[in-house]
């Protein structure tokens, strides 16, 4: 079993629960920019270490989750 989250309900569990991280309007509007600006070096880091397409899926979450807070 990866420890990676492999679906959208997955990584939610492990936002909210297992680490504990209100999905809150500000938290996904700031994580959404940074993922997508492949200049972060943060988001440099992240892809290096799990990969493009682990970060594409991460950002895709982040998009998914405030299209359910413009809900």
């Amino acid at each position: 079993m990866s420890f990676l989250p492999t679906t959208y309900d997955d990584w939610k569990h492990c936002i909210t629960v297992t680490c504990a991280i209100p999905l809150t309007p500000e938290y996904v509007q700031e994580r959404s920019v940074a993922l997508a600006n492949t200049n972060d070096f943060h988001t440099q880091k992240f892809t290096q270490r799990w990969g493009t397409a682990h970060h594409a899926r991460t950002l895709a979450w982040f998009q998914q989750a405030q299209a359910e807070l413009d809900e």
